[in-house]
């Protein structure tokens, strides 16, 4: 077992919840004014100059406007620096041909803020492990005197221990919907496994199936997202029906569905991880997010069919890849991230380029040397062989080999994770 510095982020209880609800509302409030400030900011540079301004131009703007002055000045920092990065991904994404992509918008229903997420740096929070409390700096203009602080007693889960935690880097007020929430960012070291194996395998990720995996050795596996599919088309449907979006019942059905998804995607990972485990997979190779974001068939935005349109654009690949990497480290499995491009349109076998050769979204036939493929899993052996270029099939009849027959895994909805397709019961 070798030891590594790693950053862990513990979630927390607050157990005087009543006592500080209504300071922490105050706070909840204006990071949402200060985001719509500038927000309206970026929304006038843009229109005299064609410029989106950058964290530290937008924090040189507003230090002196009074809602910056609400929070504390690192506090305040830390929205502006996330409002600059939701632009800069935005812009990102029309750059890379995301025609769907839309710029971050204000925080406001009505005449009404929600309660954003208040980030404190070192300088905003003090610690005290021993009776597990937490004093967070309110902005100037919220004090009532000079010294005034919000005091949280807070509740980890049994396993974790601040007190043995060294570097305690960032302290997150979150509103769950119901309640406040705090969020330790640590700096922790852990022990990591010696790697499985040196064997690699190859992740393409995708609308139809989530993932499609092509190891080293020679058999692949789809993970089909239908699941979430039929979450997405549930929950739209009865979302709809409610006389107002921002209604409470709406909120709890988001909230709902926001919590399914994050299940599943650490479920899919966990499943992934133990799997290259078990077939001695030392490197994990998964394309691009970037790339993955365009179709390449015809160079526009991956789009859902008419039942339900899953959000997959903002953050379902980036939140998967940050899960998958964060489990595969514990298990000394690296995960490298490549380049897709043409990995769709490109026979895994001889190498032959050609669009027509993806006949249709399952299957890729090569004109050159007839390999007939899975067409995710022959994107997967594409993206595999960035790393390791090894061809992994055995010159047999591949129209009935690894690249055609992937084993496919099925989300159990009733166990909560991923079973083969013949032994998931729902």
């Amino acid at each position: 077992m070798a030891k590594q510095v790693v950053t862990r982020t513990y979630t927390a209880s607050i157990r005087n919840q009543q006592q500080v609800s209504d300071d922490l509302d105050s706070l909840g409030f204006s990071a949402s004014k200060l985001w719509n400030v500038g927000r309206w900011v970026c929304d006038r540079v843009w229109s005299e100059i064609g410029h989106i301004p950058g964290h530290n131009e937008l924090t040189t703007y507003l230090k002196s406007h009074e809602r910056y002055d609400d929070l504390h000045s690192q506090s305040s920092q830390r929205v502006l620096q996330e409002l600059a990065e939701a632009f800069t991904g935005w812009y990102g994404k029309r750059r890379n041909g995301d025609t769907r992509a839309n710029p971050p918008k204000y925080r406001k229903h009505g005449d009404d803020h929600p309660r954003s997420t208040v980030t404190f740096k070192a300088a905003g929070f003090k610690l005290d492990t021993e009776y597990e409390r937490v004093r967070l700096s309110k902005g100037s203009n919220l004090k009532e005197y000079w010294s005034d602080f919000i005091l949280c007693e807070y509740q980890t889960r049994p396993d974790v221990d601040l007190s043995t935690v060294e570097n305690v880097q960032q302290i997150r007020a979150v509103w769950t919907g119901d309640e406040w929430e705090l969020h330790f960012v640590c700096k922790v070291e852990i022990e990591v496994a010696e790697a499985p194996g040196e064997k690699t395998v190859g992740i393409d990720l995708g609308i139809n199936n989530f993932a499609a995996l092509a190891y080293e050795d020679g058999h692949a596996e789809l993970y089909p997202l239908n699941c979430l599919k039929q979450d997405d088309y549930y929950f739209s449907k009865h979302i709809a029906r409610c006389d107002d979006s921002d209604s409470e019942h709406a909120t709890r059905l988001n909230q709902k569905r926001s919590r399914r998804r994050t299940h599943y995607f650490h479920a899919l990972s966990k499943h992934i991880v133990e799997r290259c485990v078990d077939e001695g997979v030392g490197t994990i190779v998964v394309g691009d997010l970037s790339g993955i974001r365009e179709d390449e068939e015809n160079d526009e935005s991956k789009n859902w069919d008419t039942h339900g349109n899953l959000d997959l654009h903002s953050w379902a690949f980036d939140r998967f890849t940050d899960l998958l990497e964060y489990k595969a480290e514990m298990e000394g499995i690296t995960v490298k991230q490549v380049s897709e491009r043409d990995t769709s349109k490109s026979c895994s076998y001889c190498g032959r380029k050609r669009k027509a050769n993806r006949v249709e979204r399952g299957l890729y036939v090569c004109d050159e040397c007839g390999t007939v493929a899975n067409a995710d899993v022959n994107g997967a052996e594409n993206i595999r062989q960035k790393v390791s270029p090894s061809l992994a099939c055995d010159g047999g009849d591949r129209s009935n080999g690894w690249l055609a027959q992937p084993s496919t895994y099925l989300f159990d909805s009733e166990s909560g994770c991923f079973a083969p397709r013949e032994q998931a019961t729902s």
